[in-house]
C-alpha cells in the first residue's frame, strides 16, 4: 500500500480539557497530535497494537507546539497531519490545528522505533509503504 503523507480528523474540544478560563489547555495539544499521528497510520492500513506485540514502538524524541490563537471549550477543530520526513530508524510529523480555516496552532514531532530494551531499530516495511 503506498504511504498516505497526510491525513486530517475533527476534534471538538471537551469541558475536561479545558482550563479555568474555557482555552484548550496547552497539554492537550499535544494529546491532539497523537491522534493524529495514530489515525494517519491506521488510515495508511498500520497499527501500533500490533507494532508493539511485535517488539516494536515509536517514542517520541521531540515535540514542539507554536500556539498562534487559542481553541475553547466546544469548538470543532480540524487537525492536519502529515508526514515530513522518514529515515531509518526516525519519523517526523508536522501538525496544524484549525478552526473554521484559521490556523490555531502548529507542532512537529520527531519519533524513533525502538525495541523492548529502547534500543534503535528500522522502520517496519509495513510502515515505510514499501
Amino acid at each position: 500500500m503506498p504511504l498516505l503523507e497526510q491525513h486530517e480528523i475533527e476534534i471538538r474540544v471537551r469541558y475536561k480539557e479545558t482550563d479555568a478560563m474555557g482555552y484548550l489547555h496547552h497539554a492537550n495539544y499535544f494529546v491532539y497530535f497523537e491522534m493524529g499521528r495514530t489515525e494517519l497510520l491506521r488510515a495508511q492500513g498500520g497499527n501500533y497494537r500490533a507494532m508493539e506485540e511485535a517488539g516494536l514502538f515509536m517514542v517520541v524524541v521531540r515535540l514542539n507546539c507554536h500556539f498562534l490563537q487559542p481553541a475553547r471549550y466546544d469548538d470543532l477543530l480540524t487537525l492536519r497531519t502529515r508526514i515530513k520526513r522518514m529515515g531509518a530508524a526516525k519519523l517526523e510529523h508536522e501538525y496544524e490545528l484549525y478552526r473554521d480555516g484559521t490556523l490555531l496552532a502548529r507542532g512537529e514531532s520527531t519519533l524513533a522505533c525502538v525495541d523492548r530494551e529502547g534500543k534503535v531499530q528500522p522502520i517496519p516495511e509495513s510502515l515505510r509503504g514499501d
